[in-house]
């Protein structure tokens, strides 16, 4: 085999390695991005939990409610239902 159809088969060959990471990675990272750390870009502990999940059906079901408070009652009343230890995913 000649020298310079060795380099193209290898250009070939990484080319289509990489193509084949990017579309892994694009289905991959719509779910890693949770486990981030917030210090390193990943979400901030008061992002909205992900559209599809219960989760996200409360949290829509609870801003709804707050909706039709008279605001000048929406913070009385948003931060009577919050727990006064816990965080978004109920570790301290």
């Amino acid at each position: 085999m000649s020298m310079r159809f060795r380099s193209l088969l290898l250009l070939v060959g990484l080319a289509a390695g990489l193509s084949g990471c990017g579309t892994v990675n694009e289905k991959l990272t719509a779910g890693m991005g949770d486990y981030v750390p917030q210090w390193a870009g990943g979400l901030p502990a008061d992002a909205p939990p992900r559209p599809g999940t219960p989760e996200y059906d409360a949290w829509m079901k609870q801003r709804q409610r707050l909706r039709q408070i008279p605001a000048a009652e929406r913070e009385k009343a948003g931060q009577a239902e919050q727990p006064t230890g816990a965080t978004k995913d109920g570790v301290r």
